[in-house]
């Protein structure tokens, strides 16, 4: 039996284990399974791995991509550039594990926003600050994107959410929100920006998939701009994701 994996805590909003479950099935991939692994301190890592010796992959959610890093063995050099992992391969060799770290949310991130870009998305406002955040820098750097970084407490290198004003909403046509606001049961919640700035022009994409529809989503789709969720996204990782465990 090979088995893969979702770190991170808590896993209750994560479609992960579904995904890859009907994937079995649907393809008739005998012997594998996978499971969830709700682990709130990332110490507790050695000892998973020791517990589930067939354990060939894993990925990794809130709140572990960053602090994962430093039980790997290698990181792929789009992760290592990211600064956060989102998935992680696991050989053994002569009984020791082997983990090369890889970042597939900037994979999905790209392959499902290029299709919706134009050109007037030369400018973005990315909300948050995060390990998500920063597979969206990465992208948006190679897509040769500017971008503004929107935080709640004041960061160096970001702007604060009351420094917004309607000539940067104007300005920056692309707006993504990396964080967890709106996401299910919080589904009231969602970036405090004035929209009425956004018009046609916009294009909001949350990372956040449940709801299908976020309030973010839900406003800016009132002033007319295009929207996406993160669902496409998560397809697009996890195949990815897939990809590498199999190399």
């Amino acid at each position: 039996m090979k088995t893969y994996g979702l770190i991170g805590y808590p896993l209750s909003h994560s479609f992960s284990k579904k995904y890859f479950t009907e994937k079995f099935l649907n393809e008739g991939i005998a012997n594998h399974q996978y499971e969830l692994f709700p682990i709130e301190n990332i110490k507790s890592l050695p000892d998973l791995l020791s517990e589930n010796p067939s354990l060939c992959g894993l990925n990794v959610t809130i709140p572990h991509k960053v602090n994962v890093l430093c039980y790997l063995n290698e990181v792929d050099e789009a992760a290592e550039k990211i600064g956060a992992v989102n998935c992680i391969s696991i050989k053994s060799f002569e009984g020791e594990n082997y983990l090369k770290g890889y970042n597939t949310d900037a994979y999905g991130f790209e392959a499902s926003l290029k299709p919706l870009l134009g050109p007037q998305h030369t400018k973005a406002l990315v909300f948050g600050d995060g390990g998500a955040a920063k597979a969206v820098k990465y992208v948006l750097e190679k897509l040769n994107i500017e971008y503004l970084v929107v935080v709640r407490k004041a960061t160096e290198g970001a702007i604060l959410y009351t420094d917004i004003t309607a000539e940067i909403l104007t300005a920056h046509k692309l707006l993504i929100n990396t964080t967890p606001l709106g996401m299910s049961p919080n589904v009231d919640t969602f970036p405090e920006i004035d929209y009425t700035q956004l018009g046609a022009e916009h294009l909001a994409y949350d990372l956040v998939y449940n709801p299908l529809e976020t309030a973010f989503l839900a406003k800016a789709a009132e002033q007319g701009a295009t929207i996406k969720n993160g669902l496409e996204m998560l397809y697009q990782q996890a195949e990815k994701a897939w990809a590498i465990w199999n190399k």
